[in-house]
């Protein structure tokens, strides 16, 4: 709807002598009889015009050229707002365009030419993935989704290290593992990896090598093996929940192609590396941070700040437009350091966009499920979708915002019944299936190519309408704040309320779907069709399924 004014406002404004830059924006009235959408463009431009507010309201609205067939009412409100009431024709146009669109409705061009890149998971190969990093995984798959509707050209980069002490910790215990599997009297040190999954790589090992690799260093066949078993299997859970990336990025390769020191020396030359007690320091207080961080150890080691200012110089360095983060909230702490580097480097930080997901909890019965029963002291995300399925999983990591904690209700999640809010969505799509199916049963063979739209008169097939409507720029706004929790919410709105239409239907015979009247029930069909599109591509953008049965 805001779409639909916004040139014919634009071109009001240049005929008053407003700046062609001026920022227009829509929005809807919290009271109802305030109309369908009001702006504050008279109030804003006031001051540069030297005009009172009310006073150049009113020139607006003389100015505007507008459709009077699609807006009925147009009025000043208070210090100057302008309302606007749209008709009932001007809702069932815009649902033609629905129709029209299809699968393209909710797309949009804002983003073309802009390069994003969403750089989310970035797990070590060290072991499985766990809810933790599903939460990410799935929040950063739909922020790239988002983009990607919206026109951006999205690249989806999984960032990693397979080599410093993590790596070799891994490649001991495999070894270990290894050594007491082959019959060797050996400790395994309980802070090493003690997940069912070193056990099961060493015992592959020796199936294939017998006991040929008693004398093999931990960073030789183990830490390869152990790489290349758990990197394909982190593939392979992410795939059954729906995310693939473009690229991945070996952390190592910024130490071998000599990138790290480079940034040091960069920062050196600027006087903002200092050498104390063994160990370089990073002078963060004179970029306006609070206090100086340590970026290499006394060991030579570099702390994780560093790398990552030298990862984000590669990633600008590739010309995005916009780079986004996402990170667990273990990060909080290190990710303004990484900022304040990039700046002194002379890169722009607003370029990057860091999005913190809080920690999941999964629960049942209002208890805190602890334990795996086959991978260490943590439930995995593999377990939680052979758990509940990769739809429940998604649709549950993206009900609620990443900036608070998230309980994740097991039992709910497991209901194969509407109290449980994906499936309650996705049966809005299944049933809207099974009323075209009655239909073609009936003899209305097919949705009619130009249905009689002007039959839809029932205030809630016109609030059905206004509510579908609202879908693109939603789906811009969740684009723009990276929140995909918003669409989430809109679609369960959207679900009752079509429930609620097709139940009423069934207990007023005035509107059930399917009528005896061809013209009145191909029109109704044409709305069930519309908000079927919308329930469908909402749920892509989420990644999840749009079943045509349940």
């Amino acid at each position: 709807m805001k779409h639909f004014l916004k040139n014919s406002l634009a071109a009001a404004l240049e005929r008053l002598g407003a700046p062609p830059d001026h920022p227009l924006s829509f929005e809807t009235p919290r009271q109802a009889d305030h109309g369908d959408l009001t702006t504050n463009v008279a109030m804003t431009l006031a001051k540069k015009l030297g005009k009172p507010p009310r006073q150049l309201a009113a020139e607006i609205i003389a100015a505007w050229s507008m459709d009077r067939s699609f807006v009925s009412r147009v009025e000043i409100a208070g210090p100057g707002f302008i309302n606007l009431t749209f008709t009932e024709a001007f809702y069932r146009a815009r649902l033609g365009d629905i129709l029209s669109l299809g699968a393209a409705y909710g797309r949009s061009s804002g983003g073309a030419g802009r390069r994003v890149q969403v750089e989310f998971v970035s797990a070590n190969p060290t072991g499985p993935l766990t809810v933790g990093h599903g939460w990410g995984a799935v929040f950063g798959d739909t922020v790239a989704r988002l983009y990607e509707w919206t026109g951006h050209a999205v690249e989806r980069e999984y960032y990693f290290n397979n080599a410093g002490r993590q790596m070799r910790i891994l490649g001991d215990s495999v070894r270990l593992r290894y050594l007491q599997l082959i019959g060797d009297d050996v400790q395994f040190p309980d802070d090493y990896y003690q997940g069912e999954y070193i056990r099961e790589i060493a015992g592959r090992l020796r199936e294939e090598a017998g006991d040929g690799l008693r004398n093999e260093p931990a960073e030789g066949a183990f830490k390869a093996r152990a790489e290349e078993e758990i990197f394909a299997d982190i593939r392979k859970t992410l795939k059954a929940v729906g995310v693939v990336f473009d690229a991945f990025f070996n952390e190592y390769s910024l130490y071998t192609d000599g990138k790290i020191t480079e940034v040091v020396e960069e920062l050196r030359a600027k006087g903002l590396v200092y050498e104390q007690d063994g160990a370089t320091w990073l002078k963060l207080s004179a970029l306006g941070n609070e206090k100086d961080k340590v970026i290499l150890k006394s060991t030579g080691e570099p702390t994780y700040r560093l790398p990552d200012i030298a990862y984000h110089r590669e990633k600008f360095r590739r010309n995005f437009d916009l780079m986004v983060d996402v990170f667990g909230a273990d990060h909080i702490a290190t990710y303004p350091d990484v900022l304040a580097g990039l700046r002194a480097l002379g890169y722009d930080p607003a370029k990057v966009r860091v999005l913190i997901h809080q920690f999941v909890t999964i629960v049942q019965n209002g208890e805190a499920v602890k334990m795996s029963t086959r991978k260490a002291n943590f439930f995995t995300l593999d377990e939680l979708i052979e758990e509940v399925g990769a739809d429940v999983v998604r649709y549950f990591f993206l009900m609620r915002t990443i900036t608070s904690h998230m309980n994740f209700d097991l039992g709910l999640a497991k209901q194969n019944s509407l109290e449980n809010p994906v499936f309650y969505v996705q049966y809005g799509h299944a049933r809207i299936n099974s009323i075209f199916q009655k239909a073609a049963q009936s003899g209305h063979a097919a949705l009619p190519e130009s249905p009689a739209l002007d039959l839809l008169t029932a205030p809630e097939e016109i609030a059905l309408i206004k509510t579908l409507l609202q879908f693109p720029e939603l789906v811009e706004s969740c684009a723009a704040t990276n929140e995909p929790h918003r669409l989430t919410e809109y679609l369960h709105g959207l679900a009752g309320e079509f429930h609620g239409y097709y139940t009423l239907g069934k207990n007023e015979p005035g509107l059930r779907v399917i009528t005896e009247n061809g013209a009145l029930t191909g029109a109704r069909l044409a709305l069930c069709r519309a908000t079927q599109i919308v329930f469908r591509n909402g749920l892509a953008i989420l990644g999840i399924s749009a079943p045509d049965a349940m």
